[in-house]
């Protein structure tokens, strides 16, 4: 939920304006339980390891040399959150990629994971997976999630649903804030 996704850049996802009251009803509701992961490129492909170094390439004007600064923030009114709200800068799709966090959040007891934000199929696909992984139980408000595209959106909301039903919960943002 960074302005880079929201503005008019090669990232952006139509979808963020539509996904953002609900995504700011849960975080501002649970502030101080809430972690947001901003996606920090590298300042240039040059920095970038293995297949990250690929993609740059193929994305220069991605780079933190290329990119305005203010587009790493997150987008109003998320920013005013933080704190109480955590902010964690990641460098690849999953907020696991942040070394620590799986472990941070099982010495705090936490069990389960509300996700939200974008993209279903990338950014929120990797979190969700690796915190399957980690033994996480995942609700993911559906009204609460955006991708560029419709249609790897709603075969992995599908998927979800269909094959991970033990571990991911897909429900609707009233349905989250009534059980929380």
């Amino acid at each position: 939920m960074q302005r880079l996704f929201a503005e008019a850049t090669p990232w952006q996802v139509p979808w963020l304006p539509r996904v953002l009251p609900c995504v700011h009803e849960i975080a501002s509701r649970h502030a101080s339980s809430t972690i947001f992961t901003r996606f920090i490129p590298p300042r240039s492909a040059g920095e970038a390891v293995g297949a990250w170094r690929d993609y740059y390439e193929a994305w220069p004007d991605l780079t933190r040399r290329a990119l305005a600064p203010e587009l790493l923030e997150l987008v109003s009114p998320l920013r005013a959150l933080v704190p109480p709200a955590y902010q964690l800068d990641k460098s690849a799709n999953s907020a696991f990629s942040h070394p620590g966090l799986a472990d941070a959040l099982h010495r705090r007891g936490v069990t389960t994971l509300v996700v939200t934000g974008g993209e279903t199929d990338i950014c929120v696909l990797a979190t969700v997976m690796a915190a399957v992984d980690y033994g996480f139980r995942v609700v993911l408000p559906t009204d609460a999630l955006c991708s560029a595209s419709d249609a790897t959106h709603d075969a992995l909301l599908k998927l979800y649903r269909e094959r991970f039903s033990q571990q991911i919960v897909a429900t609707t943002t009233e349905d989250v804030l009534r059980r929380w």
